[in-house]
């Protein structure tokens, strides 16, 4: 298809808690990635950088920033920000400079060095921001957020805690397979119940850390990758970054009391179910023809949510397919068998990058044990603060 742009590299530095800089993480990832393509970074057109609001202003003009560590040598540069989802964004931006013919060939680089704890709001005070106002005016940090929406599918949908624990269980002996998990060891369900409760009713092993990591893609044109003896390469067909629908997303309080005009119909689909779609519609595909998915998996009951939302199963049927193995490996659609999020933490604008990196090794049966048998079709899914939609189906 002409609207492909070929994946030829992909590499990562290693999830954990090193204690340096985003840069470093970032370059050894964009070198990793480099020599995987076999492409010198002097025949790079441009880099796009995923920003990284931890980093001072280095972080904030990531393509620069990573642009000038590796050497400047005349490149396009570009930093995009979009929290979670800037990974994607970044693929964005770069899939769009090679149709149209601006670059050849684009290195896609993100990385962080994350604090420790869960993640604060940046920037200073935001009232416009419905994420400010859910710390601030809630008190629902999202360890907060993240127990609230799994008491909800436990009251909706019947999901217990057992269930969400399989989640981790699943996860974590993926996560043993892969070099560049932060954490490598299998996780027993008794384990998980025994952590401690930080968001009833999620444990510590339901909630995903936050990590260093960076990751890298080298992205082209499929006639570049033609003429680098690539014929048939790992494409990207499709890249969702949609806002969600809702017409009032900060309320104004005086108006919602006196008038109820105001008031709307919910949108007719969820956000993250609108991620999915446009991703499906873009790519000519369905969930049907999926060899597997990386998802954001925040918490474990997350998870659960995008198997519905990615149209896996019918709604409120997750755990019915947890429990019959249809998304383990060698489960009909495996699900984060890089070891998702409860492997790796959070080095955020990595990660929906490194979701990336996972589903070319997988399509290009380079996943070594992990590797799912045949894999074709893949998707990634995740979504950002302030409304980034994030999802990324690559084929072979």
């Amino acid at each position: 298809m002409t609207d492909d742009v070929a994946v030829l590299g992909a590499g990562m530095h290693p999830w954990g808690k090193w204690g340096r800089g985003f840069v470093e993480y970032g370059v050894a990832a964009a070198r990793a990635a480099l020599a995987d393509a076999g492409v010198d970074w002097r025949e790079v057109g441009s880099i796009v950088g995923a920003d990284t609001v931890r980093g001072g202003y280095p972080g904030y003009v990531a393509g620069a920033t990573f642009a000038k560590a590796l050497g400047w040598q005349g490149a396009r540069v570009t930093s995009v920000y979009a929290a979670c989802a800037s990974g994607a964004q970044a693929v964005s931006a770069a899939r769009a400079q090679i149709l149209s013919g601006l670059a050849d060939v684009v290195l896609v680089v993100g990385a962080d060095s994350a604090p420790k704890g869960f993640f604060r709001p940046a920037g200073g005070d935001r009232p416009d921001d419905p994420d400010w106002l859910r710390f601030r005016v809630l008190g629902a940090t999202n360890p907060t957020y993240f127990g609230l929406y799994a008491r909800r599918r436990m009251a909706v949908h019947g999901d217990t805690v057992e269930d969400f624990a399989q989640v981790k269980v699943k996860n974590a002996a993926s996560g043993a397979l892969n070099p560049n998990a932060r954490y490598r060891k299998r996780v027993t369900a008794e384990e998980v119940a025994a952590s401690a409760v930080v968001a009833d009713p999620l444990r510590l092993l339901d909630i995903c850390a936050t990590s260093d990591g960076g990751a890298a893609l080298v992205l082209s044109s499929m006639e570049f990758a033609r003429r680098r003896g690539a014929p048939d390469p790992v494409r990207i067909r499709a890249v969702s970054t949609v806002s969600p629908r809702y017409p009032r997303t900060v309320l104004d309080l005086p108006d919602i009391a006196t008038d109820s005009a105001v008031a709307v119909e919910p949108p007719a689909e969820t956000f993250r179910t609108s991620i999915a779609r446009v991703a499906y519609e873009e790519a000519g595909v369905g969930p049907e023809d999926l060899s597997l998915a990386e998802v954001y998996d925040l918490s474990t009951a997350l998870e659960l949510q995008w198997y519905e939302d990615l149209g896996l199963c019918s709604e409120g049927e997750a755990a019915k397919l947890l429990r019959e193995g249809a998304t383990a490996p060698g489960g009909r659609i495996p699900v984060n068998v890089s070891g998702g999020l409860a492997s790796f933490g959070e080095a955020v604008p990595a990660q929906a990058i490194a979701q990336v990196c996972e589903l070319t090794w997988q399509l290009r049966g380079d996943a070594g044990d992990r590797q799912v048998p045949g894999a074709r079709v893949g998707i990634t899914a995740n979504q950002g603060l302030f409304g980034h939609g994030s999802s990324v189906i690559a084929v072979r």
